[in-house]
């Protein structure tokens, strides 16, 4: 039975960061990079890539393929990591950009999966194909008044008015000064619904990272149980083949020790010849 390298399996970390480094340090090759042809270009990649992995059999083809499927996923999660940076408010640290991202990540693939090839954004997220462009500063609502009068040209500041018994009454609330105040509380509300998603998300990467870490375990459990059934077999095979030898064994002992006194000469030389 072929290794899962031979038959296309499950690629490792270690396969797909090793594959980000070689991409990158072929493709981006000061001398050579930008000439190169495309069929040329993987056989390089995985010259390098097999200096990398030492003993695999995965073959060129074998990585475009996986270094397509890579692209895609790390290009969303550049989408979504952009994306969240725009979203992202003043005094957050950077844990919850992440948490964001995962959750703009997850929404393009209708929640079912978040993104774990960190690893491998890691290697490529300096290079021009997946750098992050900021779009332009955050916008901040103006907290200064709508409307200023100017102090010199304003009849409350004259001493009279300073002495005077009348209080002043309030300003009514313009259309505009409404506007914005109804818009600071959606404001308010949007920040407090992004909160709790972020949260809700946060929650759901945790259950998928246990989740994960009992599939591990599931699996080497399998893995070890496969094991004592194959020394098991292998045990059952050595039983049978000594229990064989033995039996010819003493198979031929009793051909040895028979008495041909007795027999005739053709039945004396079939015994010879046994």
């Amino acid at each position: 039975m072929g290794s899962s390298s031979e038959t296309g399996g499950a690629w490792s970390v270690m396969e797909d960061v090793s594959l980000c480094e070689s991409w990158l340090h072929i493709s981006h090759c000061p001398v050579t990079g930008n000439e190169m042809k495309f069929c040329h270009m993987w056989k390089k990649i995985h010259q390098d890539f097999c200096e990398r992995v030492i003993g695999s059999t995965r073959i060129d083809q074998a990585l475009s393929s996986r270094w397509k499927i890579l692209t895609k996923e790390l290009s969303k999660w550049r989408d979504a990591l952009a994306k969240a940076m725009d979203n992202h408010r003043s005094g957050e640290n950077l844990t919850s950009v992440t948490i964001q991202a995962q959750m703009f990540f997850g929404a393009t693939r209708q929640g079912k999966k978040s993104f774990n090839h960190m690893h491998c954004w890691e290697v490529v997220k300096n290079c021009k194909k997946f750098q992050i462009i900021p779009t332009g500063p955050t916008v901040v609502l103006n907290e200064t008044p709508l409307h200023e009068t100017p102090a010199s040209d304003s009849p409350m500041d004259s001493p009279m008015s300073q002495d005077s018994p009348i209080e002043k009454e309030p300003r009514p609330i313009g259309r505009k000064a409404a506007k914005v105040k109804r818009g600071s509380n959606s404001t308010k509300a949007s920040s407090k619904f992004l909160e709790d998603l972020s949260k809700m998300q946060a929650m759901r990467i945790e259950m998928d990272m246990k989740q994960q870490e009992h599939d591990r375990a599931i699996d080497v459990e399998n893995a070890k149980e496969r094991e004592y059934v194959r020394q098991q077999r292998e045990y059952a095979c050595q039983e049978r083949e000594y229990a064989r030898q033995e039996k010819i064994e003493n198979k031929d002992r009793e051909t040895m020790a028979m008495d041909t006194t007795h027999m005739s000469p053709e039945t004396k030389q079939y015994w010879k010849l046994e």
